[in-house]
């Protein structure tokens, strides 16, 4: 008799977590002769690539993140694949759809449960270029610009602009965006040109050691003028485009705010994203009570002054290169935009390149770990 897998378990007898320890003994990649057999032949199986924020989610929810722009995908059709054994985790069937991912899995699907979406076209058009080199470089992206191709946006985005400049580089180069932003957000992104600088500067991103700050525009007058924001985030249950703050589980998010500038009803802020989670500082400074000027996700709907998108822009970036070893700091000017609602809100700023000190933990800086 052979041992039983906690696949074979009833439900009610099934652990509820298993330690990454054991898991990964559990899900070790097998033989593919026991996948063929049980999805059939001539499956084509698509991976899903796992990121930090994948790491102690729901495979299904995962699955979801991942295809929520292709064609007739929910969360209960990813559920009926997991059941049907076609959602794979390290080479074997997900036991089921609440199985938690972990660092290092390896997630497959069966492709030939969703379309195949067609590579991204290169197509001409600008793009502003901050910082160039051989291994990476760093654009300014318009608020109103895609970052990449989806299903409601197969062109016209930031990639498409991309894989065009690209045409020029050496042989086995292409874009890799490490960063990305929201369609109505503006600023600094940052693009690797090499699989190796990849690698690298996602090790950087994971361990915490690139600097992202952000400017914010935003309703109130945050108290402390200094602090931390230190709230856990999920989807939302009701709308999964949405994100919400939890104290049940969720993902580990932390954001440092600075107040720079003060009107009558508005303040600017300085952010800087210690974690890098959907949403994450227009859920955040929301949940304090301080949500973005033209946030239509989580604003405050009619409120006045009236903006056309979240005032949010990505300001400056800060990372040691992954080649050189050499201090790159990279910023994108505040849009035409966001300058003229700063100067009709009285923030009197005195300079495009809003030269500010490093935001960091310092004494007097005060954390925030609950909702108000």
């Amino acid at each position: 008799m052979g041992v039983l897998e906690p696949w074979d378990l009833p439900a009610a007898r099934q652990p509820a977590r298993i330690e990454c320890e054991r898991r990964r003994d559990v899900l070790k990649p097998r033989t593919s002769v026991r996948r063929r057999a049980q999805a059939g032949s001539g499956s084509a199986w698509r991976e899903i690539p796992i990121d930090r924020g994948d790491v102690g989610v729901r495979v299904d929810l995962v699955v979801l993140r991942h295809l929520a722009h292709e064609p007739g995908v929910s969360r209960a059709r990813i559920q009926k694949w997991i059941d049907g054994g076609r959602v794979f985790v390290n080479g074997r069937p997900a036991p089921r759809p609440a199985w938690r991912v972990a660092e290092g899995d390896r997630l497959e699907i069966d492709g030939r449960e969703i379309r195949v979406r067609a590579r991204p076209r290169a197509e001409a058009a600008a793009v502003d270029v901050l910082f160039e080199d051989a291994h990476l470089m760093a654009v300014n992206k318009p608020a109103g610009v895609v970052v990449h191709p989806s299903y409601r946006h197969t062109s016209g985005t930031l990639m498409n602009a991309l894989l065009h400049r690209s045409a020029s580089w050496p042989s086995g180069d292409a874009p890799a965006l490490l960063t990305r932003l929201d369609k109505l957000t503006s600023g600094v992104l940052l693009v690797a040109k090499r699989r190796e600088v990849v690698a690298r500067l996602q090790h950087e991103m994971r361990t915490e050691r690139i600097e992202k700050d952000y400017l914010a525009v935003v309703h109130g007058r945050p108290t402390p003028a200094r602090g931390t924001i230190d709230l856990a985030l999920d989807r939302d249950p009701w709308d999964r485009r949405k994100v919400t703050v939890t104290d049940r589980g969720g993902q580990h998010a932390v954001t440092r705010y600075e107040r720079i500038g003060v009107g009558e009803a508005h303040s600017l802020l300085r952010c800087r994203l210690v974690t890098g989670r959907m949403h994450q500082i227009r859920v955040h400074l929301a949940a304090k009570g301080w949500p973005l000027v033209g946030d239509p996700v989580y604003g405050r709907p009619g409120a006045l002054p009236a903006f056309p998108r979240q005032a949010l822009h990505a300001w400056r970036v800060a990372l040691t290169h992954p080649v050189t070893g050499e201090r790159l700091e990279v910023s994108a000017p505040l849009p035409d935009d966001l300058r003229a609602l700063c100067e009709a809100l009285g923030f009197g700023l005195q300079a495009s390149g809003l030269t500010l000190v490093p935001l960091t933990s310092q004494p007097g800086m005060q954390r925030d770990s609950g909702s108000s």
